[in-house]
């Protein structure tokens, strides 16, 4: 698309990201490095029963996903979701989630930093960490500088490569299940899924601490509400990409999920190893883990890219919201000649220092477990904010009757926000997530505290002017 034909936003923003744009960023936020990797550990825990975990998260993720749909529909002049919680929410909520989520994405982002980091030594292992972080983080940040129809493009051949290796493996796993090839596991079929199947193998605990994993692996599945505000066709694509994404993804997940434990039964799945490259060696690629390394590392890259371009435009919804005469208002809630909030860009990348800084001083892989285990709870309270916003809408002035509407609101609503509470208090029954649930509720009551107490300041301030 030529620029002049590009719409232009009040604010100075590009509508310039087209249909395919935000379907990739979608799908490609949401499948990373859960499936290729962590989905070992998953299946592990559950066994086959891991396919009812996912099904049931795909549904509670798809209604949060209709009822920020539904707000965005109503007004898609808004860059972030957040925009709602702050006005349906009052500023002291909107302005504790802002930054509740803002350090969420960063948490996000330097687990994906690290991960880079380690992706590109298993080619390169001479090569310090915090040299590739710095060169990852500088050029995904450049990127996402130079427009957002820039950054749409990489993503879109970020998730494409990921797509693309799930269907090589869907479609190589589905040859050897029907022709019932014969691995030194034993025969590959569909068998092997329900053979000597149980409920809940290891118990009900097991079971339920699947749960906060696959929840983990669908976060990033709102990214497409953020891309929104610089969509061409706003309207048309806000029903399309919640509709069909959620879709997609769950027919990936469903598919990869299901070859894999056909061709290799799931008592014998190695946890620590990545699925992909133990089904793509049984199948006769000595290069799999070569091959999935890249996968991996370009599906961190996707996914390091949206947490930027996300990160950026909370920070600059952030800094609208503070008061016209404050720093950051003047300072970064700017839009820039190429219509994209650099300043607050630059400042969210800037704070992602601290990863390479962290690597200069500790194991890459400590300091992954660290940030990725922090950011589980703060999205959780999030989404629950995101979800109480959708029902004051409803009893707002900007409902549209003739909207697009969640499904059945009287009872997905409350049933959505309980599931986001049952998620959390799962957390308290595995240890090593007890630590980050407590921080979560810590931070909730303290960053809480302070901020109702600032915007209370800032009333009293105006009321005496």
């Amino acid at each position: 698309m030529e620029k002049s034909q590009i719409t232009e936003n009040a604010d100075g923003t590009m509508r310039s990201l087209s249909n395919r744009n935000v379907q990739m960023i979608a799908i490609g936020g949401t499948i990373g490095t859960g499936l290729f990797l962590g989905s070992g550990t998953t299946i592990s825990k559950t066994g086959p029963s891991i396919l009812l975990v996912y099904l049931v998260l795909g549904i509670f993720f798809f209604l949060m996903m209709r009822s920020i749909g539904e707000m965005l529909y109503s007004d898609p002049s808004q860059h972030t979701f957040v925009a709602f919680i702050t006005r349906y929410l009052g500023p002291t909520v909107g302005h504790f989630t802002g930054w509740t989520y803002w350090l969420g994405l960063s948490f996000c982002a330097m687990a994906e930093i690290t991960a880079i980091s380690t992706y590109i030594q298993f080619w390169f292992p001479n090569i310090p960490s915090w040299i590739i972080q710095l060169a990852f983080l500088g050029t995904l940040a450049s990127v996402n500088l130079i427009a957002a129809k820039v950054f749409g493009e990489a993503e879109f051949w970020f998730a494409l490569i990921k797509i693309i290796a799930i269907l090589a493996l869907i479609a190589t796993g589905t040859f050897m299940m029907f022709s019932h090839s014969v691995t030194p596991l034993g025969h590959a079929s569909i068998q092997n899924i329900f053979h000597n199947f149980t409920m809940f193998p290891h118990g009900g605990l097991g079971f339920i601490s699947a749960f906060p994993m696959v929840f983990f692996a669908f976060q990033g599945i709102e990214f497409v509400s953020i891309t929104i505000g610089e969509a061409e066709t706003p309207h048309k694509i806000i029903k399309k990409a919640v509709n069909e994404t959620l879709l997609k993804i769950l027919i990936f997940y469903f598919g990869a999920l299901i070859v894999i434990m056909g061709i290799i039964p799931w008592t014998h799945l190695n946890a620590a190893s990545s699925p992909f490259v133990q089904v793509f060696k049984l199948a006769g690629f000595p290069a799999a883990a070569a091959i999935i390394n890249f996968v991996v590392l370009t599906s961190a890259s996707s996914s390091l890219n949206s947490f930027i371009f996300s990160a950026g435009r909370h920070m600059y919804q952030i800094a609208q919201e503070n008061p016209e005469d404050s720093w950051m208002h003047q300072h970064i809630a700017k839009i820039s000649k190429n219509g994209v909030p650099a300043a607050a860009i630059i400042v969210s990348a800037l704070f992602l220092l601290i990863t390479p800084i962290m690597s200069l001083t500790s194991a890459t892989a400590s300091v992954f477990t660290i940030v990725a285990g922090s950011s589980n709870d703060m999205y959780i309270i999030v989404y629950a904010l995101a979800m109480i916003a959708h029902r004051k809408y409803r009893e707002s002035t900007d409902f549209l009757p003739d909207g697009f509407k969640m499904p059945w609101y009287s009872v997905t609503s409350p049933l959505t926000i309980a599931f986001f509470g049952i998620i959390f208090i799962t957390l308290f029954f595995i240890p090593q997530d007890i630590i980050g649930a407590i921080g979560a509720i810590i931070w909730t009551v303290v960053f809480g505290g302070v901020t109702y107490l600032h915007q209370r300041s800032l009333v009293t301030a105006n009321a005496e002017q």
